[in-house]
């Protein structure tokens, strides 16, 4: 199945935090035998209401996309560890499609609104 993660990292952590977490969640798909089809860094924006983590109120935060492929046991472990992560605000997976004709067409990446980065600055 083709899932979709987006993570919300708390603001102001390096690059190297972020890469981290992806890479561990990769880690964790490739292991079980997924397939990771692509990681597309949004950069920090602001979050569409003020969100409480450990005593902490954050306004805006550093959003990543990642699709894989996998199974449904896979993404509940990929779900587990970041909920685990002091560094996350907030994730969401949701499955894309489970259907090759579904998914055929998806690609790695995951433009904002349609447009690539390079549009937005």
């Amino acid at each position: 199945m083709l899932y979709e993660l987006i993570g919300v990292v708390r603001p102001g952590r390096s690059i190297n935090e972020i890469k981290e977490i992806t890479r561990t969640t990769g880690n964790i798909i490739l292991s079980a035998g997924g397939v990771v089809r692509g990681i597309t860094n949004w950069g920090v924006f602001m979050l569409p209401k003020p969100a409480r983590k450990q005593g902490a109120t954050y306004r805006d935060g550093h959003y990543f996309i990642l699709r894989f492929d996998s199974s449904a046991k896979t993404q509940h472990a990929v779900r587990r560890t970041l909920g685990l992560d002091p560094r996350m605000i907030r994730y969401s997976v949701v499955q894309l499609g489970s259907k090759l004709e579904e998914i055929k067409d998806v690609a790695g990446k995951a433009d904002w609104q349609g447009m690539s980065s390079v549009d937005r600055e």
